[in-house]
């Protein structure tokens, strides 16, 4: 698993579920029902203070984990399991922005070859 933080573009449905991500030049979309939780964050290392009431995004990030196939894989669910490895990853949201970034990577790169 790979940890680290890269701005990344997400689409989301009305529910604001994550449905589509762009990432390194490529579009994706998201495969399975993608899950969400909150994790506490070290905001005392970055904030001086933390304002009475500033609670969610402050002292916790929006986590989701997510499944992806590349885009154009998704019409044919059986041939894409079949042909393409779904690729999870965990992504945050920041509260105040709204912008995504990827933390995690769970699965590894596989290329193939001729």
């Amino acid at each position: 698993m790979g940890m680290f933080s890269e701005s990344v573009d997400v689409v989301c449905n009305a529910a604001g579920e994550p449905v589509e991500l762009q990432w390194g030049g490529r579009q994706y979309t998201v495969c399975a029902e993608p899950v969400r939780w909150y994790e506490r964050r070290q905001w005392w290392a970055e904030e001086r203070r933390a304002p009475l009431g500033s609670g969610p995004g402050l002292v916790d990030h929006e986590i989701w984990r997510i499944q992806v196939v590349p885009a154009g894989t998704q019409s044919n669910r059986q041939e894409s399991a079949e042909t393409h490895q779904p690729l999870t990853l965990d992504l945050v949201r920041h509260t105040g922005s709204g912008r995504w970034r990827l933390l995690r990577i769970h699965d590894a790169l596989r290329y193939k070859t001729a």
